[in-house]
């Protein structure tokens, strides 16, 4: 399979024995490939957690390029995670105490990460955070929201590894087209709730923003709490078997 990612001779072969399979054109199946890829990420990107947190937490603090940045952090920790499937990753990912390990690991970090920002409210002024910015760069902790979350890592292990398996028809056409797609997704939503934060920015007062901060904050240690009780009970489970 590795050969594909590299060998053109390899990709136009395939793509002939798809369209003898299929009846379908290779290039109508690879857009299907950024279209499907395109939504499922997208569908994730909706839901809650600790990446959308820290966007809006930085984009009112840093303004706009905070969410994209962050997702140039998150993209970055995907590619390496992408390449690492590749070479054989995915069942090791699955295994109850390597969900366990990362899931405790990730309950620290999203606890230190709330510690942070609990403690930075009573200094908070918006005027100043745009002259001085705190914390950590909006691309370390696109970094290390996403390493935070054990979901990240299974979805990956599973969904994500079917997704490249498939693509990996394709060469590597098949396999960037399917990570473009994907990553696109995820600029474009946190891009627009980066935007929209921005934005209201002008309208926010203070104690408003130290209000929006604090919410973020007991949601990072709420998922923390989380993330913690089903490494205890992966790690438990481990054990006994």
């Amino acid at each position: 399979m590795r050969k594909r990612l590299v060998s053109t001779k390899s990709y136009e072969k395939v793509t002939v024995e798809e369209r003898k399979v299929t009846g379908t054109h290779p290039i109508i199946v690879l857009v299907g490939i950024f279209g499907t890829s395109f939504v499922l990420a997208l569908s994730g990107a909706l839901m809650p957690g600790p990446v959308l947190t820290v966007t809006i937490t930085e984009s009112s603090r840093r303004g706009f390029w905070a969410g994209p940045l962050i997702i140039v952090g998150h993209g970055i920790l995907e590619l390496c995670l992408v390449i690492l499937l590749l070479l054989g990753l995915g069942p090791y990912l699955r295994k109850d105490v390597v969900f366990g390990i990362i899931a405790l690991s990730g309950a620290l970090i999203l606890i230190w990460m709330a510690v942070g920002m609990f403690r930075s409210i009573p200094s908070l002024t918006l005027e100043l955070d745009q002259k001085a910015p705190a914390g950590a760069h909006p691309v370390l902790s696109g970094i290390l929201m996403s390493l935070a979350n054990p979901y990240w890592l299974i979805w990956w292990a599973t969904i994500g590894l079917g997704y490249i398996v498939y693509a990996m028809k394709f060469g590597a056409v098949g396999v960037i087209t399917f990570f473009s797609g994907h990553i696109l997704a995820d600029f474009a939503w946190y891009s627009a709730v980066s935007l929209a934060v921005s934005r209201g920015r002008g309208f926010m007062k203070d104690k408003t923003y130290k209000g929006v901060v604090a919410v973020c904050a007991s949601g990072l240690i709420v998922f923390s709490l989380w993330f913690g009780f089903i490494g205890i009970q992966k790690l438990a489970s481990a054990m006994a078997s």
